[in-house]
């Protein structure tokens, strides 16, 4: 299963744990997502802007 980084605040949807809080139960695939996915931690980006990441590595934020 893949993960995806929000890259405004680095929130990390993975579609093994999916987003309940949002409708989006384990499982759920990245490409069943809604375009208009806001991220549920910050607000600010939406599903186009989020970033896939390779294997288990996290971007690095400046903070």
């Amino acid at each position: 299963m893949k993960r995806y980084q929000c890259p405004d605040c680095g929130y990390i949807y993975d579609e093994k744990t999916g987003c309940e809080h949002e409708g989006y139960p384990a499982g759920t695939a990245w490409q069943a997502i809604a375009e208009d996915f806001p991220c549920p931690q910050c607000f600010v980006r939406e599903k186009p802007d989020f970033i896939a990441l390779p294997n288990d590595n996290v971007i690095g934020l400046s903070t």
